[in-house]
């Protein structure tokens, strides 16, 4: 078997789920699209049910690797100076959660709550190191209760993509949910000296 044909094949799906959503992608939608066979795909994959799943586990993947990435920089002013960077550029960005969000919740739950408890966890383990690292330079509060802060922030992100109807109910979007959260969350780990970096 190879990895690069079941990795393209996740690719691809995941590409037709987030346009499409998920229940109207068919197996075979995603065979055409990649010029494949059905057999091919049932070398890889024993149902939908798995590619959905293993489509949100590698998702998650992505986004710790992208965590550590910051966290290699070694250098706790340049985390912040990331986060404002991004921050600024996404601040006009109000795109919807897509079709994909609704799909999971009514179609996949056991595959979302999965999906969600994989989150929680990866971004508490990150959170609490990138707090740890402020700590030791100086620019988080000597007395943050590190680990507590850690499951909050990790909680609102699994949380709110969960309940996006609600918050986009109150004429509201997941990226300003996103952005206000994270300005809380940063000016309150700060210490004196971080918040000088953040003004």
């Amino acid at each position: 078997m190879s990895d690069d044909q079941k990795c393209n094949i996740i690719k691809k799906a995941g590409e037709m789920f987030f346009r499409l959503g998920i229940r109207s992608v068919s197996i075979d939608d995603i065979c055409r699209e990649l010029g494949i066979s059905k057999k091919t795909f049932y070398v890889y994959f024993e149902s939908k049910d798995e590619l959905v799943a293993q489509l949100l586990h590698s998702n998650v993947l992505y986004i710790a690797g992208k965590m550590e990435e910051l966290l290699q920089m070694k250098d706790f002013r340049k985390l912040v100076a990331r986060f404002l960077k991004h921050q600024e550029a996404e601040k006009n960005d109000v795109r919807r959660v897509p079709q994909l969000v609704y799909d999971l919740k009514k179609y996949y739950p056991r595959q979302f709550a999965d999906f969600q408890t994989e989150c929680f966890r990866t971004q508490k383990e990150y959170i609490m190191r990138y707090l740890e690292q402020g700590l030791q330079e100086g620019l988080v509060r000597a007395n943050l209760n590190i680990e507590l802060t850690a499951v909050l922030m990790a909680k609102i992100h699994s949380d709110a993509i969960r309940d996006f109807e609600e918050i986009e109910g109150h004429g509201h979007n997941m990226h300003q949910l996103g952005h206000t959260a994270m300005d809380i969350f940063v000016r309150g780990v700060l210490s004196e000296e971080g918040m000088k970096l953040y003004m």
